[in-house]
């Protein structure tokens, strides 16, 4: 422990935020971080506990608590506040593959456990992550490290998001051979087209792709596993395949007048926009606009809020996000006591742009919708929304959300974007491979395992767990690869 009273001696210091009416004039991240010193000084507030929750990764109240990765976060704190930035970097690359990406989008689960929080404000773990891995590439020891010896064993990786990499990234670094197809034109998955530029920089995924390459991992893109590419080629051409195509298939509203012009998933508009902006600036015009427009947002979480902060910068005329549950409390209640996830109300990037640009915050909560009401030409342009309340169901015990009879009322609407969550896995991919599905249509494994009903086929990710964090993606794929290496070796030091 580097400073024993660092927690005592210094404040939580954060990187600074642009002001929103300065930020949505482009799509680039809009934080300015620490300087390096300032970086270190936040290092010496990690109290290296006894019992570090930070990294525990544990479930606690039915949910976890603590880094998924089990970061060793006191050590590489104890390293940054000594200025030992290049064995902080080598720690941290121990448990986590791409910490370039988890220190720009993570929800910070570690900070939430930090036992600095208690009673202050918690240690900027996710910050000095950023920090470490940033002045690596600066610095240049975050380099391609080339395996000294082949296996001469083959695997294919389908999907190239988080938990497809991690794989891609270990079993390559074990000597195996590895090829990595993607349906799209650009490799990264979510990464690429489900998380808009502004919280993760597209050429921060490129860097870290280009380095993969020089350590020996083939990409191929514009494969379509299951369509423009065979599922058996694959099982003939390669010792395994793994499937990590994520939780792709887009959970939907039904309510009558679904059909209107005008309503869109999440996912698609936001790929539209990262698309257009990669390829031509958005002056291509081929993406899904919101200028001008009154645009509803149906969904209250992560994906729901980078469509109100795009939204924001194309120019909408006005915002609402819909949330059907109730809203959360500002502050802890007795029944969430620490260390478990705090279920409180936050107001992230995109709300805070809106609300600063309209006027008000976007949200209104325990409200759905009733009717998508269409012109004469099919176009949407309203829409009847109603209020909800929790009722416990007498026959099931369960709470569910009911209509309060007579509290509809109507709102204009051009474009409804909904993001709602995803159902699970696409059924032409797990059909082509013939892998079983559970109720959730999730690929089907043993407990606590990655291997398939299929002979050579294992998955991961969002495919195997359904809809989950990125951390935990990348955390699905290092013990996938685990499970594979031992299957072509016989062991695995992995």
């Amino acid at each position: 422990m580097g400073k024993p009273t660092g927690f005592l001696d210094y404040q939580r210091e954060e990187s600074e935020a642009l002001s929103p009416e300065e930020r949505i004039k482009n799509y680039k991240e809009f934080h300015i971080p620490l300087s390096r010193e300032k970086q270190q000084t936040q290092g010496a507030r990690c109290m290296a506990c006894g019992v570090p929750f930070c990294q525990s990764g544990m479930t606690i109240g039915g949910m976890v608590s603590g880094c998924p990765l089990n970061n060793l976060i006191p050590e590489w704190n104890d390293l940054i506040y000594r200025g030992n930035w290049e064995q902080a970097y080598n720690r941290l690359r121990k448990t986590n593959n791409f910490p370039e990406f988890t220190g720009r989008v993570c929800p910070a689960l570690c900070e939430a456990a930090c036992t600095c929080g208690v009673y202050d404000s918690p240690v900027t773990v996710k910050q000095n992550e950023y920090g470490i891995v940033e002045y690596a590439y600066e610095q240049g020891y975050a380099k391609p490290k080339i395996p000294p010896v082949r296996t001469g064993k083959k695997i294919a990786v389908v999907g190239s998001g988080p938990s497809g990499l991690a794989a891609a990234d270990q079993l390559n670094q074990r000597g195996h051979l590895v090829t990595v197809f993607e349906r799209s034109d650009r490799a990264g998955g979510l990464l690429m087209y489900g998380i808009p530029n502004m919280k993760l920089e597209k050429q921060i995924i490129d860097r870290r792709i280009d380095i993969m390459k020089q350590e020996g991992i083939v990409f191929e893109t514009g494969k379509n596993v299951g369509e423009n590419t065979d599922a058996a080629q694959l099982l003939n051409d390669y010792d395994i395949v793994i499937l990590a195509c994520g939780a792709s298939a887009p959970r939907d509203i039904k309510a009558e007048g679904r059909d209107a012009k005008g309503i869109y998933f999440a996912v698609d508009f936001l790929a539209s926009t990262t698309k257009s902006l990669l390829d031509g600036n958005l002056k291509d015009g081929t993406f899904i606009s919101a200028r001008g427009k009154n645009v509803v947002v149906i969904g209250g979480g992560d994906t729901g809020n980078d469509c109100v902060g795009t939204a924001v910068r194309h120019g909408a005329k006005s915002v609402l996000q819909l949330e059907i549950m109730p809203k959360l409390p500002d502050k802890r209640a007795e029944n969430n006591p620490w260390p478990q996830w705090p279920k409180i109300r936050k107001t992230d990037y995109g709300q805070e742009e809106a609300a600063r640009v309209y006027g008000s915050d976007p949200r209104s909560y325990q409200t759905t919708v009733k009717e998508f009401v269409k012109d004469k030409k099919g176009n949407l342009k309203e829409l009847v929304l109603v209020k909800v309340e929790p009722v416990k169901d007498s026959e099931t015990n369960r709470t569910v959300m009911t209509e309060v009879k007579g509290s509809e009322y109507t709102v204009p609407a051009e474009l409804v974007l909904i993001a709602a969550g995803f159902l699970g896995s696409e059924s032409y991919v797990t059909k082509a491979f013939g892998v079983e599905t559970n109720e959730r249509s999730n690929v089907k494994t043993p407990r606590d395992r990655y291997s398939t009903n299929v002979d050579k086929v294992f998955t991961c990710g969002d495919m195997h767990r359904g809809q989950s964090l990125v951390v935990w993606a990348i955390k699905e794929g290092r013990e996938c690869a685990k499970e594979v290496d031992k299957a072509l070796i016989g062991y695995t030091n992995l």
